[in-house]
């Protein structure tokens, strides 16, 4: 059984999970997986300008960008053609399939989507596809006829997606893939005092490298100026910028016990270590934390997916909402203080168990091929 998983690098969710995926096929079967991202197969020209273009509109034209999302997710010319545009250069992934002859192939990706649709439909690919979507809204951009199952975040995007006219056999909640680690319960006290940190303080925690430098700063400041007592943990990413800002302003002076960090591939241990998490809704980072248990305080949501994924939380009370020029201290202060209301958040996420989301995928590929029902 030959496993193919094609991503692409716009924002690092849909790459973190093919990646999880694809470690837990290594270590728990004998397939073999190869990991492709879509757009450096098909070439580096596009690659660069399609990611580069996200970036630029998710940080400096987000209300662009939201309204791109909104009208492509409607029934008009513009929804048409991006698929159309993708399927132009389908034929240039068609070489890296073909070489690879896989059994399944699985996307993480609308792009990957829509490319290996159109050679569906060009009769150049047989492959059975599984399209995973890895945010808790749908949108128009993953939907083809040729996608043979549909794998989601929750049973709230059932309706949705059948709204698009894809039959309710084809959609499975199994939820979005991520590492096993995060299900990995560790001891929060044990985890804080290695941190040198109070285990009786309530602990937030800051996964900071995708905000400006200025609106993280001030939130931390307008905390600082708090009287409620608190520690938090800052990670920063590979945004040096903001590291340095963190650096500087915690110096000697923070009233807040703060350990601060650059990079880490040990997100799990500061997830499992919190009380709150304080982020922006990105679809792998709201998985990999309610897979921690970890309740959210959402900020600076772009509008367009990370909306539909803040609006869930919101919805299954999961997450608190910072609007941007709201009362973010005092929101985070009352919630704080509100102990049985912080703590029913945290049930509500560990209610929302997708922890076999992977091992159910695997008997999903088992099913649509022989191969997967011989292994």
């Amino acid at each position: 059984m030959k496993i193919m998983l094609l991503t692409a690098a716009t924002g690092g969710g849909h790459i973190r999970a093919a990646n999880a995926i694809e470690q837990y096929i290594q270590e728990n079967t004998r397939w073999e997986v190869e990991n492709v991202d879509c757009l450096k197969a098909v070439g580096k020209l596009l690659d660069k300008t399609v990611c580069d273009s996200y970036l630029f509109m998710a940080k400096k034209a987000p209300m662009l960008f939201g309204r791109l999302y909104k009208r492509t997710n409607k029934e008009n010319v513009i929804s048409h053609l991006v698929p159309k545009l993708s399927g132009l250069f389908s034929n240039l992934l068609y070489p890296t399939i073909e070489g690879s002859r896989p059994d399944v192939i699985i996307t993480t990706h609308p792009f990957a989507t829509e490319m290996v649709a159109a050679l569906k439909a060009d009769g150049l690919v047989s492959t059975p596809l599984i399209c995973i979507i890895t945010d808790y809204g749908a949108h128009r951009a993953y939907i083809a006829d040729e996608v043979d199952s549909y794998v989601v975040a929750s049973d709230d995007m059932i309706p949705e997606l059948m709204e698009f006219g894809v039959p309710k056999n084809k959609i499975h909640p199994f939820g979005i893939p991520v590492h096993g680690v995060f299900f990995d319960r560790q001891d929060q006290g044990m985890l804080l005092r290695q941190l040198g940190l109070d285990p009786e303080l309530p602990t937030l925690l800051f996964m900071a490298g995708s905000f400006g430098v200025s609106n993280i700063i001030r939130l931390y400041r307008d905390l600082a100026a708090t009287e409620v007592k608190m520690q938090i943990i800052v990670i920063t990413g590979r945004n040096q910028k903001l590291y340095e800002a963190f650096e500087k302003e915690i110096g000697d002076k923070s009233p807040l016990p703060t350990r601060l960090f650059y990079f880490t591939d040990e997100v799990e241990k500061y997830m499992h270590a919190a009380d709150l998490l304080v982020t922006k809704p990105g679809g792998l980072t709201v998985s990999e934390a309610l897979a921690c248990n970890l309740p959210m305080a959402v900020f600076d949501a772009i509008p367009g997916q990370e909306e539909d994924n803040a609006n869930f939380l919101k919805t299954h009370d999961m997450c608190v909402r910072i609007e941007k020029d709201g009362n973010f201290a005092g929101e985070i202060s009352r919630l704080l203080q509100e102990k049985k209301h912080l703590q029913a958040m945290r049930e509500n996420c560990a209610g929302f168990d997708k922890s076999q989301s992977i091992p159910n995928m695997l008997e999903l590929i088992r099913r649509l091929t022989p191969a997967g029902a011989r292994s």
